[in-house]
Parts: C-alpha cells; structure tokens; sequence
C-alpha cells in the first residue's frame, strides 16, 4: 500500500488580515488588492455593530476606514484603541494598520508611530514588518529609503515634486527608519532587499530583532523582493503579527501565498457597465488631481468651484454647501456632469487663501479640513439623492473620510478596479445610497482620464 500523500498546503479558515486604514482612499486600496486576488474583503466606514458584522463574517479580509492621517495623536490616543481592540477580536492571523504609500505623516499629524505604540500594545506580536514599496502602484523601497514615480520618473520621495510640497505633511526624509524615529521611541530596523536577493533575509531579520529593533521596514523593489516580503512576514508571523505599511502588505502576502500554492493565480474581473451620469467631489490638492479636473472639464464634466475660505465660518459654509449643490443639479440638467473642487493643483489660489483665512480667524486647520470634507461629503449626498444617480467619485485621502461619513454609508465591498489603489466599490447603507457605485480615489492615484474612466467603467492603469 502506498504512503498517503502529503496534505496539500492551504490558508487558514477565518479572516486572514485584519486592517484599519489611516484614510478612506488607502483602506479601500487594500480591499483591492486582497478582493481581486479572490480574498473577498468588507471594509467598514467606521466601526461596525454585531449585525453589520455578522452579515459578512464568510470574509477572508476585514477592515476600517478612518481618518487617523488628519489627527493630532491625541485624537489617536483616544480613538484608536477600540478600533484595534475590535480588529483583535477577529483573530485574524494579521492585523495591519494601513498607512499612505507615500508615508504622509508627521509628528504632528497622523504620526504613524504614535499608531505603531497602541497597535503594539493591543495586537501584540514579536516584531512589527513595515512594507511601503509596491510595484503595482509605482512605490519602491531601497535600503530604507522610499521613491515614488510619475509618469514613468521615479523621484526619492524627499524630492518628490507632490510629497515634497504636501500642503499638511510635507515630506523631506525619505528614509522611512529616520522619518519614523521622529514620531515614536520603538527602535526601527530594516531588511534590505541585497539581503532578500542573497538568501540572508532571515539572518538580517534576527540580527536586527536582536539588536533590539521592534519595527522592521522591508524594502521592495521588484515582484521578486516583494514576495520574499510577504514570505518574511507570513512564516515569522508566530501566532498572531500586528504589521504597517501600505496596501504593499497585502500585495507582499499574495504574491508570496500564489509562490507558495497557497493561493490560485488571479481571475480578470469584467468591467463596469457605463453610468449615464455621476458626480464627482474633490477636496485634493494633488497636481496629479489638477490634471484629472483638466481633463474632466474637457470631456462632459462642468466645474463648480466652492471657496474653502468660507467654512472659517459656520454659516457661510453652509450657504457655500447649499450653492454647490444648487449648481451640481442643475449642470446634471444639462446632460452635463458636475465636478466639485476646492482646489486644482498646489498653485492654486485658493491653496493659500485657505491658510490665510484659517490663520485669521484663529481656528484650528484641522477643524476647518473636517468641515471641507464633510460639505463636500453633503453636497454629494444632495445631488446624487435628488439627481437618483447610481456612481459617484470622491477625490482627496482626506477628503473622502469626512465626506465618506456624510453620505451615510457604513460599509464597501470592490466591484472592480479603475486605478490601482481607487477600486469601484459597491456602498452598503441602512437608507437611500445602499447599492451605490462609488470610488475613493487618492491624491496621488490615477492617470488624467481617471473621472472619465470612472464615468465609463474603464480601467484606468
């Protein structure tokens, strides 16, 4: 009789990775990336009751989206431990806090690291992996230092003509281990991808977990270095890991599950069908965002700019909010679609208007930033309710939190991809916007079609 054969190698049952996403953009790029490699993944729009939660309990991936990259630590201190408390409770084998692909943070402002002290303490782990680099989005990492390309150009993220002139954190450090180190005390240590490439990834990992270091960056630069991440993370997970990084933790793990057999290659996922009409709300500042205006505005869309400086003011906000919106309906009646921006571009105007107005009327930025997205977040409500539109986009990673919480929507599940990092989604909501199409889209993703992709249901790689 011959010897039974070896079991063949397979996931654990349950939720695999558990994430809280530091903005809506980022927490729907990871719902991406572990739904289209056939992980199906839910990602709640704040904390979920029992019931919300039990209504997608078959899924392999679970997560939050927050607002965490806009808040002072003290805002973390006092929200995130719940949240976490909540992602432990699922068990999943990793629990990941999901940051920008451009690290954007500072001490100040969405201090990753202050993220990294609760997460350590509530979820636990022998080590922390940090993966920023991802290929599939143009994102690098090499020894320890981060680059990001655009069109092609590949810019250390320090120079970086987006990141280096972000209006709220701008970057001038590209060495993640340095940058970190500014927003926390836990030691940061790094496994370079000289050492992945050689066969010495483990014995790096050991020297560096022996000299005390309790976060590890792991650069990736290629599809091979992003794999032997994932293998890193997966076979030194132990019994439970709390990991960071961006949505290239997820493509790190995947890439190493199919390597491993673990998971089968991914299945093409069909196109939207076309939308007749959809509506678009951006509070992003990004050059990339102001090409994508340009465009729209040349192919169907109207521009309706609303003035930021008004929401120093209460009420002259919601004035501002109930112009928008009168507008945004009647350019839809025109066969047009609306497009709703505070800015176009880091040389806008309005840019520095906005922080003249704030530093004048003595409020706090972060106030005003929440009060931004949270209009725009109601204008879009407004039209896409009384319009009875079916798609819609909102642009901006900050942005989309707040505005994400004004339409009443507490969970999304991917329909199918635009841009890598801006999945179409499916909107689940106990009220008038359950079944709506809609988009989260980063500063920083997409080509200069992308609004028109979005409209059309093309793919916008």
């Amino acid at each position: 009789m011959s010897a039974a054969a070896a079991p063949s190698p397979a996931l654990p049952a349950g939720p695999l990775v558990a994430f809280y996403g530091d903005d809506y953009t980022g927490a729907s790029a990871v719902m991406e990336v572990l739904s289209f490699a056939g992980l199906p993944t839910v990602l709640f729009l704040g904390p979920p009751t029992p019931a919300q939660l039990a209504r997608f309990q078959d899924r392999r991936g679970i997560g939050i989206a927050g607002v965490a990259r806009s808040q002072p630590p003290e805002w973390m201190d006092e929200e995130l431990p719940p949240i976490f408390e909540q992602l432990a409770a699922l068990k999943a084998p990793i629990s990941h806090y999901k940051v920008c692909s451009t690290f954007d943070s500072s001490p100040e402002i969405g201090s990753i690291g202050r993220a990294a002290e609760i997460g350590e303490r509530l979820l636990g782990g022998a080590w922390h992996p940090l993966i920023v680099g991802a290929p599939a989005i143009a994102r690098y990492q090499a020894f320890g230092n981060l680059f990001a390309a655009i069109d092609g150009t590949g810019y250390r993220l320090d120079r970086h003509p987006v990141m280096a002139r972000h209006p709220v954190t701008p970057m001038n450090e590209a060495d993640v281990r340095r940058h970190l180190a500014r927003q926390t005390a836990l030691p940061v240590g790094l496994v370079d991808f000289v050492a992945m490439k050689t066969g010495r990834a483990e014995a790096q990992l050991a020297a560096e977990r022996a000299a005390g270091a309790r976060i590890l960056a792991l650069d990736v630069l290629d599809e091979e270095t992003l794999a032997q991440a994932g293998r890193l993370v997966w076979e030194q997970r132990g019994e439970r890991l709390f990991a960071l990084g961006s949505q290239g933790l997820e493509y790190a793990l995947v890439a190493y599950w199919r390597d491993a057999g673990l998971l089968e290659a991914e299945a093409p996922t069909p196109p939207p069908a076309r939308a007749e009409h959809i509506a678009v709300v951006s509070g992003s500042c990004s050059p990339i965002t102001a090409a994508q205006i340009g465009h729209a505005l040349d192919n169907g869309f109207e521009g309706i700019r609303l003035d930021a400086t008004r929401a120093v003011d209460s009420q002259a906000w919601e004035r501002e909010i109930a112009r928008g919106t009168a507008a945004a309906l009647k350019v839809l009646e025109t066969g047009r679609d609306p497009l709703i921006f505070t800015a176009c571009g880091p040389d806008d105007p309005a840019v520095p208007a906005l922080g003249h107005a704030i530093e004048a009327a003595g409020i706090a930025p972060a106030q005003v930033n929440a009060r931004i997205g949270d209009g725009l977040g109601r204008v879009l409500d407004a039209v896409v309710d009384r319009a009875g539109l079916t798609r819609a986009v909102i642009s901006g990673g900050d942005t989309s939190g707040h505005a994400g919480m004004a339409l009443g929507i507490y969970a999304v599940t991917a329909l199918a991809p635009l841009a890598p990092g801006s999945p179409l989604c499916r909107a689940y909501a106990e009220g008038a916007h359950d079944g709506l199409e809609i988009t989260f889209k980063g500063g920083q993703m997409g080509r200069p079609d992308f609004f028109s992709a979005a409209r059309g249901g093309v793919a916008n790689h």
